[in-house]
């Protein structure tokens, strides 16, 4: 991995992301919000949060519900896991599926940061089939890309509980934080 370039394009991600919150129609702020905002907030780029993993993909694909903020079901397939280790912790995250022709990887999680330095509720990463895999067929796992659910942003939003299978005893400190009103509009 060539680090400079990793950091370029991780920057240009959170900046081009800054902009559609800012700016789309389709952000999940209020339109009154917008105008106040200014960026999120990021950990420093780490690459010891990045992993090139072997998804240990399961036989059988079970069938999981999981619940939204709303109170709705939503159906995954538990499509495999991947295994790695944080500060000699050794962790297991599940990666679920919309369907059994998957394009790509859900992956809710909860950590020792939630409800302090991020979302209380856990964030997600989203891996992409030919976005986020090596020539040699590997996953990159990369921490620095999680996000919060858009429920962190407004009440509008139904996100998808973390189930407790991925929930972590270990701290994530990479990816987005937990996200503050501008001050402006708490007035």
């Amino acid at each position: 991995m060539d680090t400079n370039l990793w950091i370029t394009e991780l920057t240009k991600l959170r900046r081009e992301k800054d902009i559609f919150f800012a700016t789309s129609p389709e952000s999940p702020l209020a339109p009154e919000e917008r105008s106040y905002f200014r960026k999120l907030s990021y950990f420093s780029p780490d690459s010891a949060y990045r992993f090139e993993l072997t998804l240990h993909e399961h036989e059988q694909k079970e069938h999981i519900e999981i619940e939204d903020t709303a109170g709705q079901i939503r159906d995954f397939l538990k499509w495999g896991e991947f295994r790695f280790e944080i500060n000699g912790v050794k962790c297991t995250l599940q990666a679920y599926a919309n369907d059994p022709v998957h394009e790509g990887l859900f992956i809710p999680f909860k950590d020792e940061t939630n409800g302090i330095e991020t979302y209380g509720a856990g964030r997600y990463l989203d891996l992409g089939y030919d976005r986020d895999r090596t020539t040699d067929g590997k996953w990159v796992l990369d921490f620095n890309k999680a996000y919060n659910p858009w429920c962190a942003y407004s009440n509008d939003y139904a996100c998808p509980f973390v189930p407790q299978e991925n929930r972590l005893e270990v701290s994530i400190r990479a990816g987005e934080k937990g996200y503050r009103k501008p001050e402006a509009f708490k007035r």
